[in-house]
């Protein structure tokens, strides 16, 4: 095996994330977030981007979901080994918190590329003896615990983390901050850059600002202002300590108390959302700000169904470490196309039986919903009017549901409750399955094996959205709200179809789900469905459409070109 030391010979990017999604081995991921920061990493390794990221070494992973008998979500430790897929490197660092010193150590997985390139991941783990117990359980949980166990765990993850590629030898370009949580570790470049001035603690001027956000790069994903986390300023000086001055702190993070997304706004001197439209909705949420926008993507290789990878190696051979290759998917047959959509879908259907007994047919529509089950992506939206869902049925549609509720979230597992709720009711009427333990195994065989991907948020929540791109990379088009992505995607009648009004139509405290609900009902019955039924060669030009349109350039190929151009490079 390469010596890890290897990777530490040319400056390199830093890419802090809290979660990562790699593989269904290492479940160190809850969902986009962490797929995300997955996807970009496995490009960086395809275009030998000189990456390294840091996250945490959630031992405990992000748990598996079981549904009792009345839809309720119930969820299960994940327990993982490190030591089974990780090599434990042999330099520690130490934080501060509570004022006790807690041991990180650091658990490096290497992403291979076959052009060669290879991107190293830290897993950061405290759980080493010497540390007290409640400090080993401090790096076991995503997004477990109260909010001092959160602020603790980002401690460990900015800090902790320059730190450690500090201590190991690793000379760093720019520090990426994918989200809020890693903010903290600009505090620990402030006290590199802190000029040597007399009784400089307490000089603002002492504090180099200017030469910490010329190192760093910010990439907001939450387009509300509750969604960014906050700490009172009681508990961060009870568990971080003075890291610097507070007054400098408040005039950098709040006032009243740490906003993370504030401090890494004041120290980045890039800052993106993840569309176009998020990044006007985030200079809303923070204005003053310059924010510029990269559109997310998806890894290309990771995401195709087996039955794509043999069409695109046959006809656009490449295509996976140059998707702009897609653009002449017209160059495959038609037939070719649908045969390789019918093998997905048969994947699908089987993976179906096996796992819940039921029969879905193989020539009925089937419309896919799976993402987060979070209450503003209204998973439930199309059982709005259940009568009138039924009667454009008619025995031609099939739904397939997946996806987890955050342990805390109780509305988000209500709505899951009701999706099952529905599709028991009216189970002799229109075949539905709900899908447990969504995860990126279950993603591989769904998205690319339903004819077509629903997606419904309340507008403007849609930060992104990445489970579209997936869908139209393996030719299902989309039929989704006008937000996020797909205001950037979407060509009526041409990549897809959109719910709703335009984005401009629409003022954000409006509740548009009866209308959202009925312009979704009248394009399947009048448009979506019969094009299915009745126009096999213009459902096949959609779905060519999707792939040439789509999935050309809504990857994180094109994105993380864009990083290096406009952020690393700047």
């Amino acid at each position: 095996m390469e010596d890890w030391k290897v990777y530490t010979h040319r400056e390199r990017i830093a890419y802090f994330s809290m979660e990562i999604g790699l593989s269904q081995d290492i479940p160190t991921y809850s969902g986009g977030l962490g797929i995300l920061a997955g996807d970009t990493i496995k490009s960086a390794a395809d275009l030998k981007v000189p990456l390294i990221a840091i996250t945490l070494c959630h031992r405990k992973g992000y748990f598996r979901q079981t549904l009792d008998e009345h839809g309720w979500q119930h969820e299960h430790p994940r327990p993982w080994q490190p030591e089974k897929y990780m090599e434990l490197l042999p330099v520690k660092t130490l934080v501060s918190i509570e004022d006790r010193d807690v041991k990180v150590q650091a658990w490096l997985y290497r992403v291979k590329s076959p052009t060669g390139g290879v991107v190293p991941v830290l897993f950061l783990d405290t759980d080493i003896p010497g540390n007290a117990d409640q400090d080993r359980r401090l790096t076991d949980h995503l997004y477990g615990g109260d909010l001092a166990y959160r602020l603790k765990q980002e401690i460990i993850l900015g800090i902790g983390g320059a730190r450690l590629l500090s201590a190991l030898g690793f000379r760093i370009r720019k520090y990426h901050m994918n989200e809020g949580h890693a903010s903290l570790l600009t505090l620990e470049l402030l006290n590199r850059c802190r000029r040597h001035v007399e009784d400089s603690w307490d000089e603002r001027t002492a504090w180099d600002t200017q030469m910490v956000a010329d190192q760093c790069v910010f990439t907001t994903h939450t387009p509300v202002e509750a969604g960014h986390d906050r700490f009172p300023y009681d508990m961060v000086e009870r568990i971080l300590g003075k890291q610097v001055p507070y007054p400098l702190l408040r005039e950098l993070a709040g006032k009243d108390e740490l906003n993370t997304t504030l401090l890494a706004l004041n120290l980045s001197r890039y800052v993106n959302g993840v569309a176009k439209k998020h990044g006007e909705v985030s200079k809303a949420l923070f204005p003053g700000f310059e924010i510029h926008a990269i559109t997310n993507g998806i890894h290309p290789f990771t995401w195709v169904s087996p039955y794509f990878v043999s069409l695109y190696d046959r006809y656009l051979p490449g295509w996976a470490n140059e998707p702009e290759m897609l653009v002449r998917v017209d160059l495959i047959p038609d037939d070719d196309i649908w045969d390789a959509h019918m093998g997905a879908k048969a994947y699908l259907l089987q993976y179906i039986r096996e796992t819940t007994g039921i029969e879905l047919e193989t020539d009925v529509l089937t419309i896919g919903f799976a993402r987060r089950a979070a209450t503003y992506k209204r998973g439930d939206l199309i059982f709005t009017d259940p009568e009138r869902l039924l009667a454009i049925a008619g025995g031609r549609l099939q739904l397939v549901f997946g996806g987890k509720a955050h342990p805390q979230d109780t509305p988000g597992k209500e709505i899951i409750q009701r999706i099952i709720g529905n599709i028991r009711k009216y189970g002799d009427r229109i075949r539905a399955v709900y899908l447990p333990n969504y995860n990126m195994e279950v993603a591989y065989r769904l998205i690319p094996g339903v004819d077509l991907w629903l997606n419904n948020p309340i507008r403007p929540l849609e930060a992104s959205g990445t489970s579209g791109m997936k869908a139209a990379l393996n030719g299902v088009p989309n039929f989704s709200v006008l937000d996020g992505w797909w205001i950037e995607g979407h060509i009526e009648g041409v990549t897809g179809w959109s719910i709703g009004p335009k984005p401009k139509d629409v003022k954000p405290e409006a509740d548009t789900t009866e209308s959202d609900a009925r312009d979704l009902y009248d394009k399947l019955e009048k448009v979506i469905m019969p094009l299915y039924y009745r126009d096999r060669a213009g459902w096949i030009q959609v779905m060519k459409n999707a792939i040439g349109k789509n999935g050309y350039y809504f990857n994180t190929h094109v994105m993380m070109r864009r990083y290096v151009t406009a952020a690393y490079l700047a």
